[in-house]
């Protein structure tokens, strides 16, 4: 697979196996032994290449173990701290990887939970690791721009000074994307305030705050509505195309428009509702193909998902018409469908196992 691929398979596993990962040496054994072995490249069963349990005493702190160092000629080159992939990363987690940092010779810090993984350097002082990540990879919602810098760190390339030397644009960048998604989602009083003052000449009392904190977040909302829309007219040569109910703005804006393969007449419309559950089963797909090899076609009635855009090797069907229910529509090796209710699209990764074994049956 290339390196996108198995990006995308494993960010389709984290997503499939959450729920039943519950203790930080589940964590580690699912998920992020899987990270470091198929996307950076490094074998976890050769301690010339990665030490769990890493340990160097740190004065008066003796016996301390870091979960994984990574070495390069011997030397330590990348430190990897991991936590329960059940609760969200903050900065107290990393204490261990602070002190670290200070002794050894890595200059790549890595703070994870299977799912989040916080990248850290020390641009604001030497040898001392930054209290803010770089770089911060979210297999929820991955970034595409971010891709060719982690490439930078996977055995086959590793070229430390290139990351380094972009470590700092990384850092600012990524924290004012985040921060401006933030916004989005729900704006604070000086976003609130910046914008009002731009179309609304009165005071700005609290009865003024709190109307156009409302107004501030529906505009904005529309706005992310509106491009999503537009993107959509381009990538589908449509004239129009139906309204989207906005969810996590962030992470709307985020996602890749899927290829013009499509098949469309004029009485066939095509929701982004689709689009979106045809990219997580091609998601789920490509940890058995190439994505190349996932094609969709639309119908009147449903959406296909098919491998090699053959209607003979159908992986799965999108029932999205229907005004109430929506169905997953699974196949089994007689080519029989079995139509299987679901509530919202992160249901699909429920079924995974039986989309792969689908594909794997026609491969």
């Amino acid at each position: 697979m290339e390196f996108e691929e198995r990006l995308g398979a494993l960010a389709a596993k984290v997503r499939n196996q959450r729920d039943a990962i519950q203790t930080e040496e589940a964590t580690k054994n699912a998920f992020v032994m899987p990270f470091i072995s198929t996307i950076l490249g490094y074998d976890v069963f050769n301690p010339l290449e990665v030490v769990p349990e890493f340990t160097a005493d740190v004065g008066v702190k003796r016996g301390e173990k870091i979960d994984y160092a990574i070495m390069r000629e011997s030397e330590v080159q990348i430190l990897i701290e991991c936590k329960s992939s059940t609760g969200p990363l903050r900065i107290e987690h990393a204490s261990q990887l602070f002190r670290y940092f200070a002794v050894t010779n890595a200059r790549i810090a890595v703070l994870t939970n299977g799912e989040v993984y916080n990248f850290y350097t020390d641009l604001d002082a030497p040898n001392r690791m930054d209290d803010k990540p770089f770089l911060v990879l979210d297999l929820a919602d991955i970034d595409e721009t971010l891709i060719p810098e982690l490439k930078k760190l996977t055995k086959d390339i590793f070229d430390l000074d290139s990351i380094i030397n972009a470590a700092e644009e990384l850092k600012y960048v990524g924290a004012l994307k985040r921060e401006i998604a933030a916004q989005f989602r729900e704006p604070a009083d000086e976003w609130v305030k910046f914008f009002t003052g731009r179309v609304y000449d009165g005071a700005f009392t609290q009865k003024v705050r709190e109307q156009f904190t409302l107004l501030v977040s529906k505009a904005t909302k529309q706005f992310l509505n509106e491009q999503v829309n537009d993107r959509l007219k381009t990538a589908l040569g449509a004239t129009s195309v139906p309204s989207v109910t906005m969810g996590d703005p962030a992470a709307i804006a985020s996602q890749s428009i899927v290829e013009g393969d499509l098949d469309r007449d004029t009485e066939i419309e095509t929701t982004l509702e689709e689009l979106e559950g045809y990219q997580i089963v091609k998601a789920i797909a490509c940890a058995e193909v190439k994505p190349q090899r996932v094609t969709s076609r639309d119908a009147k009635s449903y959406f296909a998902v098919l491998l090699d855009d053959n209607n003979r090797k159908p992986i799965a069907r999108l029932w999205f018409n229907g005004k109430k229910q929506k169905y997953l529509g699974v196949f089994d090796d007689a080519k029989n469908e079995t139509k299987i209710p679901i509530e919202n699209l992160d249901d699909i990764y429920e079924h995974a196992e039986l989309i792969r074994s689908t594909v794997r049956a026609f491969r």
